[in-house]
């Protein structure tokens, strides 16, 4: 991102290339609707303050992630404070029964991703979320502030506990990458 481009130009790039993944990461994090979107808008807002001391040292992408990663952390220690319950996704209104059982497989497994996800603690619910965006587990380390090598570790554990969580652990097709699973488009998670 060269230097010269006036923040506003460089704001609306970040958010034409980032703003799903600010989302979906939002979605994961908090599932009460008005908290969310005030998530997603101090995310935006530290991303617009932030935005001229981004330096190039790594990605735009491993910039924005780290920031939004930052700001959803800080927001999980507020709620823990205020000790609110977040709404459990099974209480949310069901997907159009119109829809293709395809996708509905998918919205079914995207529901129960999320689930383990609010259960899982902070560090391990962030690589997750990093790794089914596709960063890598440099990437991911950057974000989090680990190294690469813990991240691949938590990796493989958190698709063996994902697994198990999905009722697949005795099915050999289970061990495939769970990668193609993907980041959901925001309008596709229930609930969210």
């Amino acid at each position: 991102m060269a230097r010269g481009r006036r923040p506003h130009e460089r704001y609306r790039r970040v958010v034409a290339e980032h703003g799903g993944a600010i989302v979906r990461l939002a979605r994961a994090v908090e599932a009460d609707d008005g908290r969310r979107d005030e998530l997603i808008q101090e995310i935006h807002l530290q991303l617009w303050r932030s935005l001229t001391g981004f330096d190039e040292r790594c990605t735009l992408r491993t910039w924005v992630l780290r920031v939004a990663h930052n700001v959803a952390a800080s927001h999980i220690d507020r709620e823990h404070r205020r000790s609110r319950p977040t709404v459990p996704l099974h209480d949310v209104e069901p997907p159009d029964p119109a829809c293709l059982q395809e996708d509905l497989e998918r919205r079914h497994l995207l529901a129960k991703i999320s689930r383990l996800a609010r259960q899982l603690p902070d560090l391990d619910r962030q690589v997750l979320l990093l790794y089914l965006e596709g960063l890598s587990a440099a990437e991911i380390g950057e974000v989090v502030g680990v190294s690469a090598n813990a991240v691949s570790v938590r990796v493989h554990r958190l698709k063996h506990r994902l697994i198990a969580h999905l009722g697949q652990a005795d099915d050999p097709r289970s061990t495939a990458d769970l990668s193609t699973v993907g980041a959901p488009d925001p309008e596709e998670v229930p609930g969210g």
